[in-house]
């Protein structure tokens, strides 16, 4: 029983640590945007966030929280 709720809770951590720098954004305000047709995007940032080099602390997370769940439910 412990084992899963461990697993789970590594499982949600690991998903907001994932998630943290979208979570700490501060939200833009649409009515500044110039009219220029600039978006809010970064330049140039491509797919480098998704990248294993940047990621694997919460992968890591995640993946033992999935060990634990699938120990927990042999139990």
């Amino acid at each position: 029983m412990w084992a899963v709720l461990i697993g789970a809770a590594l499982i949600i951590g690991g998903l907001l640590f994932l998630l943290r720098p979208t979570l700490r954004r501060r939200p833009s305000d649409p009515h500044l945007m110039p009219e220029t047709g600039a978006t809010l995007e970064p330049r140039r940032q491509g797919l480098r966030f998704l990248g294993l080099s940047r990621n694997w602390p919460a992968l890591a997370i995640i993946a033992v929280g999935a060990l634990l769940l699938v120990f927990g439910s042999y139990l």
